[in-house]
């Protein structure tokens, strides 16, 4: 096996950064929606949008599983750097190993989370052609 360097863990940074960065939107645009979804059914109890509320409160639990493995993987990285600089080798290996498994959590809890919000802009799509239909 070839040997861990001080470079490899800190490659993940900039990708990691970049990561949280969209996580961080997505749930900057969930807290918009939901303030909004709470005026309307303050305004109108809809059971429209009792469902939406439900999938965005899953969608927000995701998101904020994301965002903890990201970070996660992201301490795991700068702590791999340490114990690479006070020559920890093997323990470095695997906490870059479990940094790794972290980092592909959190993107797999990405690729449900939007599976999620497709399914519901599908139920905002097929409300639209209903309405369509009947005019």
């Amino acid at each position: 096996m070839e040997q861990l360097t001080l470079t490899t863990p800190a490659l993940l940074f900039s990708a990691i950064s970049l990561i949280m960065l969209a996580y961080t939107n997505r749930f900057l645009a969930y807290a918009a929606v939901v303030r909004n979804l709470k005026d309307q059914y303050i305004e109108k109890e809809d059971e429209k949008l009792i469902r939406q509320i439900k999938n965005l409160r899953k969608r927000l639990y995701l998101t904020r599983s994301m965002q903890i493995f990201g970070i996660s993987s992201l301490l795991l990285c700068v702590l791999t750097m340490f114990l690479i600089y006070i020559e920890q080798h093997l323990i470095a290996v695997w906490v870059f190993g479990f940094a790794l498994i972290l980092l592909i959590l959190s993107l797999a809890l990405l690729i449900r989370e939007i599976q999620i919000s497709v399914e519901a802009l599908e139920f905002h799509l097929g409300d639209l052609e209903s309405r369509s239909k009947k005019t």
